[in-house]
C-alpha cells in the first residue's frame, strides 16, 4: 500500500480501499528514492495495508459469504431468501464459524495481490509515460489522472489474475457446508485438489468476466468519485466544504458512493464469475447442487452461455443476487480499512505524503 498522509487529504484512503489502488502505487512510487528506504517502506505500506484489508474483510465476512451463497444456491432449492433471513440461516445451521468461512483465504490474497499491483503498477506506468511523451513529443509530460486510472487498472488486471486461483478456490470454500460430499481442509488442499481433478485451466474458471468487470467498475468509480468531490466543492452543499476542501470523512463519503456505483454496474459480471466456478465440481456443495432433490446445477460452456442461460431460466434479477448484503458492506469496509490503515501506520513510525 502507498506510504503517504491520509490525514492530509482523505484522497488516497478512498482509492486505496475503493480503487483498486491506482493512487496508492503511484504516491508510493513517487517517494521511492533511496533504494534502502523504498524497501522499507513499500514493506511496512503493506504490512500496514495487508492488516487493514484483513480486518476490514473479517468484519464484513459474514456479508461476504452470503453474497456468494446467494450468487450460486440452486435456484430450485432456495435456502437463503434475504440479508436477515440468509445470516440467521447461517448461524443456526452452522454456528458462529460458519459466518466466517473463507475468510481465511480471502485474506490470505491481500499481501500478494498488492505487492503484484504495486510492482505492475510501476511497469505500467512507465510504459504509459514513455508512449505518452513520444506521441506528444514533451519529454517533461506526467501522466495526467487518466492515464493512471489506465495504468491502475492495467495494475489491477495483472495483480488479479496473478492470484485468480486463490480466488476461484475461495469461491468454493466459502460455499462449503457441513452436508457438502467433499471437503476442502483448506487453500491449499483446495488448490491441489481443483489442479488434480480438474487440470490448471480450472483454476482460472471465470477470469474472463473478471477481467471485464474491472473497466466499468474502476471507471466508474473514477468518474462518480471526481464528479461528486467536484459537485460538493463548487456547490458548497451541506456545508461539508471547508477552506475549499472535503474533509476526510467526506471524501470517504464519496469513495464509499462511488464504489456503490461502480459495484452495482459491474455487479452482473460477478455473479457470473462465481456461477463459472463452480462448473465441474464433481463434489459441489449442496448448495450449489440442491442436495440431489433438485435439478442440478447448469453447466456453462463460457460466459455468454453463463450470461444467457441465467437470465432464461431465472430471469434479469438473478444478475443481481446478492447485491444487498455486497452493498451493505461497502461503507463499514471502507471505514474499518481506513482507520485500521491509520493505527497501523502510526504503530510502525510510517512516514506519510501525498502530493497531487
Amino acid at each position: 500500500m502507498a506510504s503517504e498522509d491520509v490525514k492530509s487529504t482523505g484522497e488516497s484512503a478512498v482509492t486505496t480501499f475503493v480503487n483498486l489502488a491506482a493512487e496508492e502505487a503511484k504516491l508510493a512510487r513517487e517517494g521511492v528514492k533511496a533504494p534502502g528506504h523504498a524497501i522499507l517502506s513499500v514493506c511496512k505500506s503493506l504490512v500496514a495495508g495487508g492488516v487493514a484489508g484483513g480486518v476490514s474483510r473479517t468484519a464484513v465476512a459474514p456479508l461476504e459469504r452470503l453474497k456468494i451463497l446467494l450468487q450460486v444456491q440452486n435456484p430450485h432449492n432456495i435456502k437463503y431468501n434475504g440479508t436477515i433471513q440468509g445470516l440467521k440461516y447461517i448461524w443456526r445451521t452452522e454456528g458462529f464459524r460458519g459466518l466466517f468461512k473463507g475468510n481465511g483465504t480471502n485474506c490470505a490474497r491481500i499481501v500478494p495481490n498488492s505487492a503484484v499491483k504495486f510492482f505492475s503498477y510501476e511497469q505500467a506506468a512507465s510504459g504509459i509515460l514513455w508512449f505518452y511523451r513520444q506521441q506528444t513529443g514533451n519529454e517533461d509530460a506526467q501522466l495526467s489522472p487518466l492515464l493512471r486510472l489506465g495504468a491502475g487498472a492495467c495494475a489491477g488486471i495483472i495483480a488479479m489474475s496473478a492470484t485468480y486461483p486463490m480466488d476461484m478456490v475461495r469461491g468454493r470454500i466459502t460455499v462449503q457446508t457441513e452436508k457438502s460430499p467433499y471437503q476442502y481442509r483448506g487453500m491449499l488442499h483446495a488448490l491441489r485438489t481443483v489442479y488434480v481433478e480438474e487440470g490448471f485451466r480450472a483454476l482460472y474458471k471465470g477470469w474472463l468476466p473478471s477481467v471485464i468487470g474491472v473497466i466499468p467498475y474502476v471507471g466508474l468509480n473514477f468518474a462518480v468519485y471526481e464528479s461528486l468531490k467536484e459537485w460538493l466543492v463548487q456547490t458548497k452543499s451541506f456545508g461539508l466544504v471547508e477552506d475549499g476542501e472535503l474533509g476526510v470523512t467526506t471524501r470517504l463519503a464519496c469513495g464509499a458512493a462511488a464504489g456503490t456505483v461502480g459495484q452495482t454496474v459491474a455487479y452482473p459480471l460477478d455473479v457470473i464469475r462465481r456461477r463459472m466456478q463452480m462448473v465441474g465440481w464433481k463434489d459441489a456443495a449442496s448448495i450449489v447442487r440442491g442436495d440431489g432433490r433438485a435439478k442440478t446445477p447448469l453447466e456453462y460452456s463460457g460466459m455468454i452461455d453463463a450470461f444467457r442461460k441465467t437470465v432464461r431460466h431465472e430471469g434479469f434479477g438473478a444478475l443481481y443476487k446478492g447485491l444487498v448484503p455486497n452493498s451493505v458492506k461497502v461503507v463499514p469496509s471502507i471505514a474499518i480499512a481506513f482507520v485500521t490503515y491509520e493505527v497501523v501506520k502510526d504503530v510502525l513510525g510510517v512516514e506519510m505524503r501525498i502530493s497531487d
